[in-house]
């Protein structure tokens, strides 16, 4: 077994493992600052409570990535479909569960609390690989009729967005909303099959929306909408909904260059509400300065550029559809994260990756990085070709 580990591991991609690597490392180091006021007044706990956690979180994704590993992707036709039922399940008891920061997305379990909809990800996104392989050739014959197979396509691959609405989870449901249509988009389905039922979704989409509001009475909470309300002047509306991004500019603008240094941080102190996970990326920049944060940004896009390098390479579709739909599952939580930070996009509540506390996201996120390094490691033994 050790022999067959080592040669896998030798033959994955070096240069995507190491980064990640330095990333969680990283990542853990500023957990520690980021949550120690939050431990310690909020929950009277050490400042090391945080980092052990996710540590122990880190552990339990690596021994998920070994099993992940050692999995050819040919077993993933028995093994995704019952992961799949396994999560849709999970995600409606979390949604009948009790509702954590005006969203039913959590299933607690007293000794940790689990966030079905993160384990979503990765299975969703290989699921619709598979199908996309197994169809393919079909997809692309144009002299018949592909309705009731795109059309069984779609119900299967939004029952996961469906039932994270219901949730009333926001930000998970604008990520796997954003993989899967990235997935079809880049599809073997036919570009006008695209075109015709990428409009008819949409159609639904904007009629699911009224109906849903006209029996709710709303469609966002008053969080959320305080969140919209301030988006375009956040410091002008800090009391109404707008403080959590004020206070992450004012980090980020304190920092500066040089950054105050290691645990410095004065927005940690009440000001930026959980630092340690959505607003992660302020405290660092506080504290670390840019010169720390212009190497966050080049690892990230290092990584993008590894997966979709190895996407371009696979020799199995599913491989490559895989790999693809890890690529926007990564490029989406930065995007969304960072995006509220900065006033790009309304504040929604994702983890940014590395660096975000969060062991039900740790996870997927190790699990999806390892799917991508299996995919590698068949390319270059070969293990089936086109």
């Amino acid at each position: 077994m050790s022999q067959s580990i080592r040669k896998i591991f030798k033959d994955i991609d070096k240069p995507l493992l190491i980064v990640v690597i330095v990333g969680f490392v990283y990542g853990l180091l500023t957990i520690v600052t980021a949550s120690s006021r939050a431990a310690v007044v909020n929950y009277d706990v050490s400042i090391y409570y945080y980092f052990f956690r996710q540590l122990i979180f880190i552990m339990v994704g690596m021994i998920m990535a070994i099993i992940i590993l050692k999995t050819d992707t040919k077993k993933y036709k028995a093994i995704v479909p019952l992961l799949f039922i396994l999560v849709v399940i999970l995600n409606i008891v979390a949604w009948q569960s009790e509702a954590l920061g005006g969203s039913n997305n959590w299933i607690d379990l007293k000794f940790v609390k689990l966030q079905p909809s993160e384990f979503s990800k990765p299975i969703v996104i290989a699921l619709l690989a598979l199908m996309f392989e197994k169809y393919y050739r079909k997809l692309r014959t144009t002299n018949i009729k592909h309705t009731n197979l795109i059309g069984t396509m779609l119900i299967i691959a939004l029952l996961i967005p469906a039932i994270i609405f219901l949730q009333k989870d926001l930000g998970t449901l604008l990520i796997v909303t954003f993989i899967i249509g990235m997935m079809f988009l880049c599809s073997p389905i036919l570009n006008i099959e695209k075109f015709k039922y990428g409009s008819l979704l949409l159609g639904l989409l904007i009629m699911g929306i009224i109906v849903y509001s006209s029996v709710s009475g709303e469609l966002l909470n008053d969080a959320r909408k305080s969140r919209f309300s301030s988006w375009f002047d956040p410091c002008g509306q800090y009391e109404s909904g707008g403080y959590q991004v004020c206070n992450s500019y004012i980090a980020i603008n304190d920092g500066g260059l040089m950054g105050l240094g290691i645990g410095k941080s004065k927005q940690k102190y009440s000001y930026i509400p959980e630092p340690h996970t959505d607003s992660a990326f302020a405290i660092i920049a506080e504290e670390y300065g840019i010169k720390i944060t212009v190497f966050i940004f080049i690892g990230y896009i290092f990584i993008l550029w590894r997966i979709l390098k190895i996407a371009s390479h696979a020799t199995t579709i599913r491989g490559r559809y895989m790999c693809l739909g890890v690529a926007c599952y990564i490029f989406a939580h930065i995007f969304i994260n960072l995006g509220g930070m900065f006033g790009v996009i309304p504040l929604t509540g994702v983890p940014l990756p590395f660096f975000s506390y969060g062991g039900s996201f740790v996870i997927s996120f190790i699990a999806a990085i390892a799917i991508v390094e299996r995919v590698d490691y068949e390319t270059k033994n070969h293990k089936i070709k086109l």
